[in-house]
């Protein structure tokens, strides 16, 4: 890459090796907070692959050049915004090295991307173009070397990946690492910090030290996230065979990160909110979230690490498998069917929304500006669905056959999504070349579902339409696999769940000898991510909320009973239907049903969900009349269940000491539905009561955000905050929770005050999140007529974006959108594209993506 070619798009169709390959590094650091130096030995030979004597070029960005020797030979090129090109003419036949020495600032490193600082500590984010920031290299994941890392510092702990070699107080630390890696792997941690420290034995009998590095005052909040990485370590070799390959795992906790952590080979950087949990400080969610991140990025060490991506075009390929591996994990440790129900509420409020707007892509794109805007619920969340679609086709035994066959075949290669859909092809004999349109067309299909019933034979007509989508106006159809059961009148399965292979645009399947007309059981478990539409009447949804035996359909027909509903309510009006309350009272006071699934049913859908299934349905959505309608239905909901409600509540409340676990979870998450509930009843007396004797932090922020629900809490907002002022974590809680429940009309003023608020540090990702991701997290506050929230965004878009443009960019997607609604609100939000897109130095991260939502 050039200077005139940065903002430029990188094509997938332009991939060509690197014509060097990079046998080792050493590095060394002396480091200072705005003068660190790092000096760089590159061992080159050339490439095979790539014949000839090539240039060299080295990708470096915000580098002060302060020498370079190529085999002794010191030069005098001159580098440019971009990086260094060293001629061919100066580059010997066969292997040499390239000497560098760059000095950096770490402390005005504000886009926190490369070398940095966090509370007096550095740290390093180099995924996925960081390290450029670090020194001159060729910043690209198939370029792959062992590392030697050595520091200077006075900083008393100094940590880096692989193995330690030298750990000497106000010395020098000494890293290596035996193991070949791309450079966004690299990691570096130097501060005053201390470890919760433990150890974990591998199959083969090999010690593990394992260290949980934090803040002082923070090691008394590390045992969940502990025990979380151990269960990891052991899931691994029990369900995948893979074990650790190093003699220390290390995790550090750092407050400023953009991201949720970061795999770096034996150096797993984790912002804090994903490590740090106590009762009194973490919610259920929290637990739960720190217990799938934690496995999240140390299965990275396998599929990522070991395995890692060709080009970042491939990101897919590590990320949705990973995803798919902690989803699992996550299931096994907890529920597998609250799990998925979970697991597809995210999928479709994130993903399905970013698939039918213009930020659409497939799960390979074939291009990209700024690689960091497509860390996105495409490439990881829908890439994980994509590996769940290949193992129902292939069968367990074919997956794990495939997956053996992918370690053995690929361990220490950078890969791509041919070489893996080729060790299944390999494995299994299936031909997978239909199937990979997965990976290459954007859009979520939807699959219409008729049926008939003649002579005891049942007939199931599907057809796919799969969407037009930015660049992409007409596919081909995919393999669809459809998941189906058949029950009969009297609830009985009498087909259980069969997978049909939708692979044509229509189709018919039929199922014989039935003696009576059977209520199909449709996409069960989820089986693949797309739009189901059937016609279908409340009665049938009934049924099968009573009746289904596969617990995801069970759960979705409960939802689409609720949707129902509120759709009627809002476009004619209707009143909640009586057939809906009774389904749900079925079901909330069912003590056979797993109490974290009954909480879900209690949950109605979200606003930007039903004004999604609007837009679908062809209709323009009115966000206050959602927000009157989903209210209204919920005050009904209280009110038939009020007798109830008390008894409900008593009978799930949770006693002894706090137990994370998800048994004692899903109680307190059905008892506290029910208190939401009651509060609509008792003017939030029981929340109120609640909150004072609360003994947990999911108690107490429960019922907090009940009160602020209702218009109350006042005094515990007050409350909470003298309490919990000196928490950081906690404290992002208390700004987040006061947008999100803030009255539609309000809103704006609410976000705009708090971030006015003494304790507001936006340039922290975690509390700028916590304030203006809940700006636009509140759907009819954010979307309210006056047009005052699209303003406070882009206005704090432009602040942010100098200073920290990934971040900037991501926050962005709040107006994706922005099509649905109605002319007004269109054009105040295209004005507001419109005024980010004309500032002057805009980011490429977020000139993208203005661009491209401008474009819809």
């Amino acid at each position: 890459m050039s200077a005139s070619s940065a903002s430029q798009p990188v094509l997938l169709a332009d991939y060509t090796p690197y014509p060097y390959l990079l046998e080792h590094v050493t590095l060394h650091f002396k480091l200072h907070p705005t003068q660190t130096r790092v000096q760089a030995k590159l061992s080159f030979r050339p490439n095979p692959a790539r014949p000839g004597h090539h240039d060299l070029w080295l990708d470096g960005e915000k580098l002060a050049l302060r020498s370079l020797v190529v085999n002794g030979t010191a030069l005098a090129t001159t580098p440019v915004a971009t990086g260094l090109l060293i001629p061919a003419d100066d580059l010997p036949d066969g292997p040499f090295t390239v000497e560098t020495e760059v000095e950096i600032s770490p402390e005005t490193n504000t886009a926190l991307d490369g070398l940095y600082m966090s509370g007096g500590m550095y740290c390093t984010q180099c995924e996925a173009q960081g390290f450029r920031k670090i020194t001159y290299y060729p910043d690209r994941p198939d370029v792959m070397a062992r590392f030697d890392v050595t520091m200077e510092t006075e900083m008393p702990v100094q940590l880096s990946n692989g193995n330690p070699l030298v750990q000497e107080n106000g010395g020098q630390g000494a890293w290596h690492d035996p193991w070949p890696k791309p450079a966004y792997l690299f990691a570096l941690v130097a501060g005053d910090l201390v470890a919760h420290s433990d150890h974990f034995t591998t199959m083969a009998g090999r010690k593990v030290a394992l260290n949980i590095w934090v803040r002082k005052g923070d090691e008394g909040k590390c045992a969940y996230a502990m025990d979380s990485l151990i269960r990891s370590m052991k899931w691994d070799e029990e369900v995948y065979g893979r074990e650790y390959d190093l003699d220390v795992f290390n995790i550090v906790a750092v407050d400023d990160f953009n991201m949720g952590a970061m795999e770096n080979k034996g150096l797993n950087v984790f912002n804090s909110k994903l490590v740090l949990a106590t009762p009194e400080t973490a919610t259920d969610d929290d637990f739960a979230r720190i217990e799938a991140v934690i496995a999240h990025e140390y299965f990275h060490n396998w599929t990522g690490n070991r395995i890692t991506c060709r080009d970042w075009f491939q990101l897919c390929l590590k990320e949705g498998l990973t995803v798919f591996r902690d989803q699992s994990f996550s299931g096994d440790m907890r529920s597998h069917a609250v799990k998925r129900i979970e697991d597809v509420l995210t999928l479709r409020a994130r993903q399905f929304r970013e698939d039918g707007g213009p930020l659409a892509h497939a799960v390979r794109p074939e291009s990209y500006v700024e690689i960091n805007n497509f860390y996105t619920a495409t490439i990881y969340e829908k890439g994980a669905e994509v590996i769940g679609m290949l193992k129902t086709l292939v069968g367990d035994a074919g997956y794990k056959a495939a997956l053996d066959l992918y370690f053995a075949r690929h361990d220490g290669h950078a890969a791509t999504i041919e070489d893996w859909l080729r060790v299944f092809e390999d494995a299994t004999g299936r031909d997978l070349s239909q199937f990979k349109r997965w990976y290459s067309q954007a859009g979520t299909p939807t699959v219409t579902v008729t049926d008939d019933f003649k002579d005891g034979t049942y007939t199931l007509h599907l057809e796919q339409k799969n969407p037009a989508t930015p660049g992409q106006p007409k596919k081909d159809p995919k393999v669809i696999p459809v998941a189906v059961g058949l029950l009969n009148p009297n609830g009985d399965e009498v087909v259980p769940t069969r997978v049909l292979e939708l692979t044509e645009a229509r189709q018919s399947f039929t199922f014989d000898g039935l003696a009576s007309r059977p209520v199909p059981s449709i996409l069960r478990g989820f089986s693949a991510p797309v739009i189901l539409d059937r016609a279908s009447n409340a009665a049938e949804r009934a049924f099968l909320l009573a009746h289904d035996t596969d617990p995801f359909n069970k759960w979705e027909a409960g939802r689409a009973l609720a949707k129902e509903v509120l759709i009627a309510a809002i476009t004619k009006g209707t009143a909640t239907s009586a057939d809906w309350l009774a389904a749900v009272e079925a079901v909330s006071f069912d003590d056979s049903l797993d109490p974290a699934f009954r909480a879900l049913t209690l949950r109605l859908p979200g606003e930007d969900d039903i004004a999604q299934t609007l837009f679908a349905a062809g209709h323009v959505p009115d966000p206050t009349k959602i927000h009157t309608a989903r209210r209204q239905m919920q005050a009904d909901l209280a009110q038939h269940l009020a007798k109830r409600l008390p008894a409900l509540i008593a009978a799930n409340e949770t006693l002894g000491a706090f137990d994370p676990g998800a048994i004692a979870a899903g109680r307190r998450s059905l008892r506290l539905g029910a208190l939401a509930l009651m509060a609509r009843l008792d003017g939030g007396d029981s929340a109120r009561t609640g909150f004072a004797k609360a003994n947990s932090m999911t108690e107490e922020l429960s019922a907090l955000a009940i009160l602020l629900d209702i218009g109350q809490g006042r005094d515990e907002v007050a409350q909470f905050r003298a309490k919990w002022h000196n928490d950081r974590l906690v404290m992002d809680k208390w700004f987040a929770l006061q947008v999100s429940f803030a009255a539609p009309d309000q809103t704006a003023a609410v976000t705009e005050s708090l971030t006015k608020d003494a304790a507001f540090d936006w340039k922290n990702p975690n509390r700028f999140r916590a304030v203006i991701a809940s700006l636009a997290g509140n759907h009819a506050g954010f979307h309210h007529v006056s047009g005052a929230s699209y303003r406070l965004l882009a206005d704090w878009l432009i602040k942010l974006d100098p200073l920290n443009p990934q971040t900037a960019a991501r926050m962005s997607t709040a107006f994706e959108t922005w099509p649905r609604y109605d002319a007004d609100r269109q054009a105040m939000i295209r004005g507001e594209l419109m005024r980010i897109k004309t500032v002057e130095g805009l980011s490429r991260n977020l000139a993208e993506m203005v661009g491209r939502m401008l474009d819809a």
